[in-house]
């Protein structure tokens, strides 16, 4: 068991960009600066897509350029191609993500072209960030599970995550987009893809549609995986999966971890405020176990 993970909060950018109606650009700044004052390492800001695709995150530009840089902290942002890192790039991002995926099904429908063409359009991406010494971390999708193919084998997780690895990012996180996957298929798919590369390299990031993602971050623990992407409140979802609640809310994984006795630099009491505060410009209840029962324990 790890001494200490990193989490990687995505609810400003994951969490919110499948959101309806538009959110001021303002609350998305307070968001992502009052997450980073919480103690949280990385804090993913927001994508540099086109507003047509997403139109929650048209405000890009302007949120990189208005938050408030902790000292320590990153803010990742998305760049699936480089027009998007160029812009991306210009707005003063220091580390930026790319997006594949394990399923060929699941990246024609989400990204309009094949696992191999999503490579070989990533390696400019890639390259330009080097040279302007800018990090780059690559996300899998559906690697327990694709809407359109079903099951996903390991070995195509793997394929994949050793491409990015190869191509120069400097941490892979393997996303279960849909919610589907179990601790045991979450074991197997981690020793595949440690086979093909260092596993302290490897990322988590899991969705909770089957009620399994703090049991799939416990597996991958034990796999000696440190890395944990989580969502504030649990925002988010995929627009693609029928069904699919959103990612693994970060006062749930901080809560679990806080009890096994593994650092993460977090203040969780933080966590639950922010989380209803957002949830309640959202107009939303969180989905945080930990978080309702932390505020409704706090009001007694």
């Amino acid at each position: 068991m790890p001494e200490f993970v990193r989490v990687v909060e995505v609810g400003p950018r994951d969490g919110l960009q499948n959101e309806p109606g538009e959110l001021p650009t303002a609350v998305k700044v307070e968001l992502i600066e009052r997450l980073a004052d919480a103690g949280l390492p990385a804090v993913e800001a927001t994508a540099f897509v086109s507003p047509k695709w997403v139109p929650q995150m048209a405000d890009h530009t302007e949120v990189l350029e208005r938050i408030r840089r902790k000292p320590g902290v990153s803010y990742p942002v998305l760049t699936p191609n480089l027009k998007g890192f160029e812009a991306a790039r210009a707005a003063g991002a220091t580390e930026v993500a790319i997006f594949g995926a394990a399923s060929e099904a699941f990246s024609k429908k989400n990204i309009n072209c094949s696992i191999a063409e999503s490579l070989e359009r990533f390696r400019p991406v890639v390259e330009a960030a080097r040279q302007a010494r800018v990090s780059v971390r690559g996300y899998v999708s559906c690697v327990l599970g694709c809407p359109y193919e079903g099951e996903i084998k390991p070995e195509r997780v793997a394929d994949v995550a050793a491409a990015l690895y190869e191509m120069g990012c400097y941490e892979v996180s393997l996303g279960d987009t849909i919610g589907t996957g179990t601790p045991g298929k979450t074991k197997a798919m981690i020793e595949a893809c440690a086979r093909r590369m260092p596993i302290g390299k490897l990322a988590g990031h899991y969705h909770d549609t089957y009620g399994q993602a703090l049991a799939n971050i416990y597996a991958s623990l034990e796999m000696g995986v440190a890395t944990f992407d989580a969502s504030v409140a649990g925002l988010g979802g995929c627009p693609y999966a029928a069904g699919a609640s959103g990612n693994v809310a970060t006062e749930d994984v901080v809560y679990m971890l806080n009890g096994l006795g593994v650092r993460t630099g977090v203040d969780l009491d933080a966590l639950v405020e922010i989380g209803a505060w957002i949830c309640g410009i959202l107009k939303k209840e969180p989905t945080s176990k930990a978080g309702r029962a932390l505020a409704a324990k706090r009001k007694k």
